[in-house]
């Protein structure tokens, strides 16, 4: 089953975050797909915004994971940068830890994934549409989406 939405601005790609933070909870996991320049981050931005987070957030490249505190606390990590995907961050504290959790180029860890968990592809179309397809992993996760897009 998968979702898709076709956005026409930066406006639309907030709403849509902020619509989707509202319905996260803690140990909930979204991964992120998509060329560079894509939208991940962007994304992410509008999402922390949703989640009552007031700092700044840019993408954790070099240092793979920030942390967030807002309603929810919100793990951000960027595996980009993991050079083989063996690597032991801790990755059953960040996953089933008290936040939520999105992860950036996230088939590079495919095997310390949750089972369960709400990936989203985003695709360039031009210099203001991406094309959101959203596929819920898990029956919490499509639930989610089936609120999202009523």
């Amino acid at each position: 089953m998968e979702f898709e939405k076709i956005v026409t601005s930066l406006e639309d790609t907030q709403d849509l975050a902020y619509k989707l933070a509202e319905l996260l909870e803690v140990q909930d996991t979204i991964t992120l797909e998509g060329d560079l320049g894509a939208g991940k981050t962007t994304f992410t931005q509008a999402l922390a915004k949703g989640l009552g987070i007031n700092r700044t957030v840019n993408s954790p490249t070099f240092t793979i994971m920030k942390q967030y505190t807002g309603r929810v606390t919100l793990n951000h990590l960027d595996v980009y940068r993991l050079s083989d995907g063996n690597e032991d961050l801790g990755w059953e504290e960040i996953f089933y830890g008290d936040a939520v959790t999105v992860v950036e180029w996230a088939h590079l860890i495919e095997e310390d994934l949750p089972d369960e968990r709400l990936a989203i592809e985003i695709y360039r179309i031009d210099d203001h549409q991406r094309k959101f397809i959203l596929k819920p992993i898990g029956e919490r996760y499509v639930r989610l989406c089936e609120e999202l897009f009523k």
